[in-house]
């Protein structure tokens, strides 16, 4: 097996500059000589170009067009620092409620375009603003095997955060309550200090809403409570942009329609 069998046998996606720090190791720095190569293995069915800059490698005795290519996986090659989130965290940890047939969302440092491959949508979304400068990026991001590959992920604790924090990403209030109330427990510290470091009033007020009304089942205690209540908005403000009406939370300044409120779906 050559050296470019081995890589591509290693790493089922991958991208170009990857490939070329084997290629620049073996003697070969240009990268129109990189290019080159690869076009061959892509012309003789050995891989497949899923865009400029990424390939998949072809298993033996499959054809190209057979392929599986996990999207968790592919999500986490579109970008170096792309992190799987909002909906497509609920559905790779297998809480949402309902299979999506939207975008795979995913987080990034960078501005990047969205990406159609095989009917699946690929949707880049930058980082809250508050934790783009942050080391850890506000921590939450655990890293899984998806096809031998590392997929970053946002946690469930995270994630609970950010499609409150985002809805729009997370399906809307009925997919996000249904997809939420399936896990059976979190980590409560976490939660409350990733919400406060978003420095959103309203992102505080929507998670301490959320774990006040979930308050038994997920045994949350008063002080964590307390410590978004702090942080809430001053003056009432509607739980979803749209202003939809519904019943003020005093606790919280939070309108919340009656449909959250009865959990009637």
């Amino acid at each position: 097996m050559t050296p470019a069998q081995e890589f591509f046998a290693r790493r089922p996606i991958f991208r170009f500059e990857e490939f070329r720090t084997l290629h620049a190791a073996r003697g070969r720095r240009s990268a129109l000589t990189t290019a080159t190569v690869l076009k061959q293995h892509v012309k003789a069915g050995r891989l497949v170009n899923l865009r400029r800059g990424l390939y998949a490698t072809v298993p033996r005795g499959r054809e190209p067009q057979s392929v599986d290519i996990d999207p968790y996986a592919l999500a986490c090659r579109l970008s170096p620092d792309a992190v799987v989130a909002y909906h497509a965290a609920l559905e790779f940890w297998g809480k949402a409620a309902t299979a999506s047939s939207g975008p795979v969302f995913y987080l990034t440092l960078r501005r990047a375009r969205p990406f159609r491959f095989r009917g699946t949508d690929y949707a880049p979304v930058l980082m809250p603003p508050a934790v783009r400068t942050l080391t850890d990026l506000a921590s939450g991001i655990v890293v899984e095997r998806r096809q031998g590959l590392a997929v970053r992920v946002t946690s469930l604790e995270r994630t609970l955060v950010d499609v409150l924090h985002a809805p729009r990403y997370g399906g809307g209030w009925v997919e996000i309550w249904r997809s939420l109330e399936s896990v059976e427990a979190f980590d409560l510290d976490f939660i409350v200090l990733y919400a406060i470091r978003l420095d959103s009033a309203l992102t505080a007020a929507r998670v301490g809403f959320y774990l006040e009304q979930h308050r038994e089942a997920l045994g949350v205690e008063e002080r964590y409570l307390d410590a978004l209540r702090r942080h809430a908005p001053r003056q009432p403000i509607y739980l979803d942009r749209g202003r939809e009406r519904g019943r003020l939370m005093a606790g919280w300044n939070l309108v919340v329609p009656d449909y959250v409120l009865a959990r009637a779906w």
